[in-house]
């Protein structure tokens, strides 16, 4: 096969003869975590589903409610694991979602790097500050 072939994979794709000796024996190029990426999103999705509709129906039940009867919602035992499992979900589903747009549309290695570690920050502390928010109201109320 020819090195212009398109689709060939391997050594016969067209970015082969800009691969250094080097890259070719490390096997850079794809980063093996693709599926895994692939399956963690879906799993994240297919959880925030019933979440979702979960969380909106205690939305809806709260309509008109003072401030009281919202905190003892939030407070009660299986209102808040699945406030806190929605919020985790949440925060991880877009992390990982930001991460294929960044990967994607960002073209300059190091703003790609700089955009990811700032998307993890921001998704790990909302999902730390989330997770503390629904704690104390759990713990306090």
């Amino acid at each position: 096969m020819s090195g212009g072939f398109p689709g060939g994979g391997g050594e016969t794709s067209r970015a082969a003869p800009y691969r250094t000796p080097l890259e070719r024996a490390r096997g850079i190029g794809s980063g093996k975590s693709g599926t895994h990426h692939f399956w963690v999103q879906r799993l994240t999705a297919i959880i925030l589903v019933p979440l979702v509709v979960w969380f909106i129906l205690v939305l809806l039940s709260l309509v008109g409610a003072d401030l009281e009867t919202a905190r003892a919602t939030i407070a009660r035992p299986w209102n808040a694991i699945l406030f806190a499992i929605f919020l985790v979900a949440m925060f991880w589903h877009a992390r990982l979602g930001l991460q294929v747009v960044i990967e994607d549309y960002v073209h300059t290695r190091a703003l790609e790097l700089a955009l990811q570690l700032f998307v993890a920050f921001l998704c790990g502390l909302g999902a730390i500050a989330s997770l503390y928010a629904i704690a104390r109201i759990a713990f306090t109320a």
